[in-house]
């Protein structure tokens, strides 16, 4: 591989997804050193990290290497595919107004929210005794 990249960074919840784009690349892709297709073994979170390259019409043009960490499977999927877009666009510039047409350059902000005091969980109080 050569070593020169784009590299970009996706979050979603608490996963994070450190993706580097080799290009002139064969459409080779890891994830955390497997290969792509073992690390997503299902057929819908290999379609989600791959909608971007789809979107544009490069899935054979560039080699993608991803570390992600934390989070679950879905979360580290969502933040791949994030990180892939913005590689995307960072190699060209061009790509933004497609893939912000499919929706593909937003974060996703929401997390879990913190438990409170006197709660049983974040919102949940403990049930109400008359007597």
């Amino acid at each position: 591989m050569e070593t020169k990249y784009i590299q970009a960074l996706g979050r979603r919840k608490t996963a994070t997804a450190q993706v580097r784009l080799y290009p002139s690349g064969s459409g080779k892709m890891t994830v955390n050193e497997k290969p792509f297709e073992v690390f997503f073994p299902t057929a819908e979170l290999q379609r989600m990290v791959k909608r971007p390259l789809v979107e544009v019409g490069a899935t054979e043009k560039f080699d993608i290497t991803i570390k992600t960490s934390g989070g679950g499977a879905i979360g580290q999927a969502d933040a791949a595919r994030l990180g892939i877009a913005r590689a995307l666009v960072l190699s060209e510039t061009e790509l933004k107004t497609v893939l912000k047409a499919a929706g593909l350059m937003t974060r996703d902000p929401r997390k879990k929210e913190r438990k409170k005091f006197g709660k049983r969980g974040a919102r949940r109080s403990p049930q109400w005794r008359k007597r």
